[in-house]
């Protein structure tokens, strides 16, 4: 059986490239535009509703046992699980 190779490239904790990356794989203090939500559609509608839909930035706090992200100017914990089912892009700084 082939083994299948993840769409995404992490390097140093932050998607490589311009492809998305589960937001469980990005480091801590990056913001993130949601591309894509990889799930159930009852539990894409209720990521939706929590205001995690396509193209909003967010801000990764924390990636440890749960994943913590600024959104909306408030603070919500997501298991892994459920992170790595939200694909990310990384938002680049404006010079």
């Amino acid at each position: 059986m082939k083994k299948r190779v993840p769409p995404y490239q992490v390097v140093e904790g932050h998607c490589a490239g311009p492809s998305v990356c589960p937001l469980s794989h990005v480091a801590a203090g990056t913001t993130v535009c949601i591309k894509e939500l990889a799930a159930s559609p009852e539990l894409r509608d209720r990521l939706r509703e929590l205001g995690l839909g396509e193209e909003q930035r967010i801000k990764l706090l924390c990636s440890k046992a749960n994943v913590i992200c600024l959104v909306c100017n408030a603070r919500l914990a997501l298991s892994e699980k459920l992170a790595k089912a939200i694909l990310v892009e990384p938002v680049l700084a404006k010079a």
